[in-house]
């Protein structure tokens, strides 16, 4: 039996692989491109991700490399229909950090090395069979050579067309919308250009026009083209068709130049049922794909990772039972379906077709963008810092499943030492030391103090409440964590 055995090294995979490595796990981490992505791609890390690198011990790098926008704005001819900004977002990290899915790879993939472990490029998974015990796999390498490998887990991060999906023979439910989007990355010079450090939306009758900024005083846009033949596909965009967009739904006043990347997409959104198939697992694109309105793949993606990688590792370290792995699939399932549907209900609002229907939307995008309440529940939403557990098995007691607030910490973020450990959070010194005397592989040796004496919790090592509990409440506590240990 070798290491756990993960399939795509895009920012999923290698965020799985380098917190299996930390938590000193075995993991190969494998990829049939010759090299890592070459193109912008995936363009937003926020606020709950890179709370969730904290642990990882990488937020500085990101930082240092990505560019922080503070807000966005929605605009419909020349009027600003609001500017939600970002400063509400409680968070640490309240901006959305700009940059660019082929840095994001390198970053992460540096994190990687820093444990010992490189991605294996040029080879392919051409089969598998899952058994009870492990699964056997064979993989081919460059040269044509086959390896046949025996890993306890397989792991599929390798995208929306899956070979480990497809080995399962899972549905991918869902559909195509059916517009063809220009993709462009440009650089943006002029008066009207929107400013470097904001996500700006122009709604217009013929589709929306949206600019994303990205270091280097380079912007993204992306835009409706609207339904075209499939047996006449569109040809590959040119400078002139950006500019030509710019004028007609942006209203001009800037012009865009030197180009690195034009291209046409088309949404998809689809999901499978389960993440889990017995040793068998899926994370990000593998798993689930929507609309890149709001910027939320990557970042589910990535916290699909995040949840995984703690479950894997206290299995594999015999810290918790087996069963802890069954709670994978419930959780990033319906955060997923969570992320499907509010990225779909953006996209069909900016794309409404209909005059009456436009004038509807924006006459009231005017007035709720006008209420303070409103503008930061688009921000919290569009961060993920909400994204929560309630229905999980994990999850027990009033508020239980909430992320652990980030002001409640009193020492390091939970699960960012070399092994992941639960946290009790008690106001009890001498009774908590004896409770993480009793599981001394579930909780941190010292419990932590909490600012409300009237309660108990245990956090996760992703930083989510698990159990919430009265003060003396120590028969729920003690039963709670027999049941991950047995």
């Amino acid at each position: 039996m070798t290491e756990c055995l993960i399939v795509g090294a895009g920012p999923v995979g290698l965020t799985l692989a380098a917190e299996l490595a930390r938590y000193g796990v075995g993991v190969r981490l494998i990829d049939r491109a010759p090299h890592a992505t070459e193109t912008s791609k995936a363009l937003v890390v926020w606020s709950r991700t890179l709370e969730l690198m904290d642990r990882m011990g990488c937020t500085a790098a990101f930082l240092e490399a990505g560019l922080r926008a503070s807000g966005a704005s929605i605009r419909s001819g020349g009027t600003v229909l609001g500017r939600p900004r970002f400063e509400s977002i409680a968070s640490a990290y309240n901006f959305a950090l700009m940059i660019p899915q082929r840095d994001t790879e390198r970053l992460l993939a540096a994190h990687l090395r820093s444990f010992g472990v490189a991605v294996e490029r040029e080879v392919e998974l051409v089969g598998f069979h899952a058994e009870a015990d492990g699964v056997e796999v064979r993989l081919r390498h460059a040269d044509g050579r086959e390896e046949r490998v025996s890993t306890p887990w397989l792991i599929g991060c390798d995208g929306a067309h899956s070979p480990v999906r497809h080995g399962l023979g899972l549905a991918f439910a869902g559909a195509a919308q059916g517009d063809d989007w220009l993709l462009a990355d440009v650089r943006l010079d002029g008066p009207e250009a929107p400013p470097p450090d904001e996500i700006a939306t122009y709604l217009h009758r013929d589709g929306p026009f949206v600019v994303f900024p990205i270091p280097g005083r380079r912007a993204r846009i992306v835009a409706t083209l609207g339904r075209t033949d499939p047996l006449h596909p569109r040809p590959i965009p040119t400078l002139n068709d950006v500019q030509a967009l710019i004028d007609r739904r942006a209203g001009g006043g800037f012009r865009a130049s030197d180009p690195v990347w034009l291209t046409h997409f088309r949404i998809n959104e689809r999901k499978v049922a389960q993440y889990r198939h017995g040793r068998v697992f899926l994370a990000g694109d593998a798993a689930h794909i929507h609309s890149p309105a709001g910027g939320q793949g990557m970042n589910t993606g990535m916290q699909d990772a995040v949840n995984l990688a703690w479950k894997l590792a206290m299995v594999e370290r015999r810290q918790a039972a087996p069963s802890l792995l069954d709670s994978y699939s419930p959780e990033r399932s319906a955060v997923g379906d969570l992320v499907l549907r509010n990225a779909g209900r953006l996209t069909d609002m900016a794309t409404l077709s209909n005059p009456a229907a436009q004038a509807a939307r924006n006459l009231a995008l005017r007035f709720l963008l006008g209420l303070h309440a409103v503008r930061d529940r688009m921000a919290t939403t569009m961060s993920e810092i909400e994204i929560a557990y309630a229905g999980s098995p994990l999850s027990i007691g009033p508020g239980a499943g909430a992320r652990w607030e980030p002001d409640a910490y009193d020492g390091p973020p939970p699960g960012s030492g070399p092994a992941p450990r639960f946290v009790l959070y008690t106001a009890d010194a001498a009774r908590g030391t004896a409770l993480t005397g009793r599981f001394p592989g579930l909780l941190e040796p010292a419990p932590r103090t909490t600012t409300d004496a009237s309660r108990l919790f245990i956090v996760r090592p992703d930083g989510y409440v698990g159990l919430s509990a009265g003060a003396a409440a120590w028969g729920d506590a003690e039963r709670y964590l027999q049941a991950l240990a047995s």
